[in-house]
């Protein structure tokens, strides 16, 4: 058996825990393995194939660390919350080894996630385009660049045209990405269970646009319009879609991805838990 602990290498708390959990696994036979230090190993490839369990101990920045490892794989994820809100985690510090103990007896409840899929088109400088791919577990993000000037789009979902826009962006999130940027930018809180995308503009100069929801089969394409070439970005999970230096994003594609990641929490009941306590005056009760 074999478990992969992701920490956040910046937290020496979490680093703590890390290496508490590594020993109470090898006392138990169970082999563990961690994810490189990005800081220190940049380009280092991580894996979760051949673990039966991935253990994220710090924020949920963490946790969408390892996501982006397990992709696909459909291994199990577990959060154990060493930043401010944790709210993807299913536990503290103080019950990290007997939550990891849960899981790994499987007597913890399954949260199946919704993913997305995102293909964005760049221009390069000589002017041709190349295209990159990636994934997914909460939003994928066009924001405005560090001049400060609003950028111009078009969104589209599934062919049919919704309107030209102006603001500092659009965000489209999975349910589980609806309390992060999107519900930020103006979005509803949305339960886990609801497989389709959230379509949020941030801050747009017009009193009519709305969030709006679409179902699981849906592609939203969101098209840089060219009467206004400013500086704009493109974010998978808050981290930028990889591109040539000097690139400009002049398109994306997002749809529901292929498979779901699957998260271990204490209840079915964990998802509202978490809204209490994190956006209706529950913190630190």
């Amino acid at each position: 058996m074999k478990v992969l602990i992701v920490p956040n290498y910046s937290r020496p708390d979490a680093l703590e825990g890390a290496r508490h959990l590594e020993e109470w696994l090898d006392d138990r036979g169970i082999e563990a393995r961690w994810a490189h230090n990005k800081k220190l190993f940049p380009d280092a490839e991580d894996s979760a194939r051949g673990c039966e369990l991935v253990v994220s101990l710090g924020g949920d920045g963490t946790l969408l660390r390892a996501a982006r490892i397990v992709g696909y794989e459909g291994v199990p994820i577990v959060g154990i919350s060493y930043g401010h809100l944790g709210f993807l985690t299913a536990a503290g510090p103080e019950d990290l080894i007997v939550t990891v103990e849960d899981a790994l007896a499987g007597e913890l409840h399954v949260s199946r996630r919704a993913t997305l899929d995102i293909e964005c088109t760049f221009e390069e400088k000589d002017g041709t385009l190349s295209t990159s791919h990636c994934f997914a577990l909460n939003d994928f993000a066009v924001s405005r660049g560090g001049a400060g000037n609003m950028v111009e789009f078009d969104v589209s979902v599934s062919g049919k045209h919704i309107d030209r826009l102006r603001g500092d962006g659009f965000v489209v999130s999975t349910a589980t990405g609806s309390t992060g940027y999107a519900l930020a930018a103006g979005g509803p809180i949305v339960t886990p269970e609801f497989a389709g995308m959230v379509c949020v503009p941030i801050a747009p100069h017009t009193i009519m646009a709305r969030a709006f929801l679409t179902s699981p089969s849906d592609v939203v394409e969101i098209e840089m319009s060219p009467e206004r070439p400013v500086m704009r970005h493109f974010f998978a999970d808050g981290q930028p879609v990889p591109c040539e230096r000097g690139a400009r994003g002049v398109r994306a594609c997002v749809r529901r991805g292929s498979g779901d990641v699957v998260l271990l929490d204490r209840s079915t009941q964990s998802f509202y838990d978490s809204v209490s306590r994190v956006f209706y005056g529950q913190v630190g009760k």
